[in-house]
């Protein structure tokens, strides 16, 4: 018994400094940028060696990975569409808003996503399939919208607006670090970038809707 409960409060340290190892990685991939951190430099935050970060994860490679994997259950939780009713656009600005939040959360993925998914396959192919579902997402919602007749659309306008859609927001945070306008202050800072995704939909709402709509934008106008 003793035996027994020495390798369960071992097991549970392990896991403990895991979630410790991850944690401290993404707030410094986030600060510092992915390609400026190393594995060393984790480890010194740590205050723990080489070695025993090496015993939880074989490389900076696998800590990216398992800090995409946390990434990827959080979008995927985000992406859904009513299954009971027809959508309407309370819908969007909520999934707009937890998409956007989960995206500063984890926004290393988004800044560095051209060197990240060029150097590691597995992620280019994990981040390809959430571009598809989310892309695939913005489409079902725009078509419930033209369904409850909020909106007026024909299908390949639908289509390339849930492209433009996903465009936006997967590129937001890289367009704004290029003109200068990212300031690390937290997920206010992605406010603009709602804005821009909503106003893509305004032009092909009935003019109540797009009221509406603008009622809810102005809300993430600085």
């Amino acid at each position: 018994m003793a035996t027994k409960a020495k390798s369960s409060s071992s097991s549970a340290g392990a896991s403990k400094t895991r979630d410790r190892i991850l944690d401290v990685s993404l707030v410094m991939f986030n600060e510092r940028g992915e390609p400026n951190v190393t594995t060393n430099h984790i480890a010194d935050e740590l205050e723990i060696s080489p070695g025993n970060l090496y015993y939880h994860f074989r490389n900076k490679d696998d800590i990216v990975e398992h800090l995409f994997a946390r990434y990827e259950t959080r979008i995927d939780q985000v992406l859904v569409v009513p299954d009971e009713r027809l959508p309407n656009l309370e819908d969007i600005w909520m999934q707009l808003h937890l998409a956007f939040e989960t995206m500063w959360d984890f926004r290393f993925i988004y800044r560095d996503l051209v060197d990240l998914t060029s150097r590691n396959r597995k992620l280019r192919m994990h981040f390809s399939r959430i571009i598809k579902r989310a892309t695939a997402n913005a489409a079902e919602v725009l078509k419930g919208l033209a369904a409850a007749e909020v909106l007026r659309a024909s299908r390949d306008e639908i289509q390339a607006t849930a492209n433009n859609i996903i465009l936006v927001a997967t590129f937001w945070l890289s367009f704004n670090s290029v003109r200068g306008a990212m300031v690390e202050k937290g997920s206010e800072d992605l406010t603009e970038g709602i804005h821009q995704v909503m106003m893509l939909i305004a032009p092909f709402l009935r003019d109540a809707e797009r009221l509406h709509l603008n009622n809810l934008a102005s809300a993430y106008v600085r």
